[in-house]
């Protein structure tokens, strides 16, 4: 449970940084985020979540 707290904080940390430091351009990227068709996001977030799952099978196990 630690460990999973542990990443879920990382992760907050690592999205409220863009917010934090650009809140300008947050708020731009948005805008254009928002015209984006739905199918175009889904597939953005597919393939986000399959390198996620890659990164975390490799950073469990290992390259070899």
């Amino acid at each position: 449970m630690k460990f999973f707290l542990c990443v879920i904080g990382m992760v907050m940390i690592f999205e409220g940084l863009p917010y934090f430091a650009f809140p300008q351009k947050m708020k731009h990227w948005m805008l254009q985020i928002m015209a984006l068709p739905e199918d175009i996001l889904r597939r953005f977030g597919l393939a986000l979540m399959i390198a996620g799952l890659a990164l975390v099978y490799f950073g469990r196990h290992g390259f070899s």
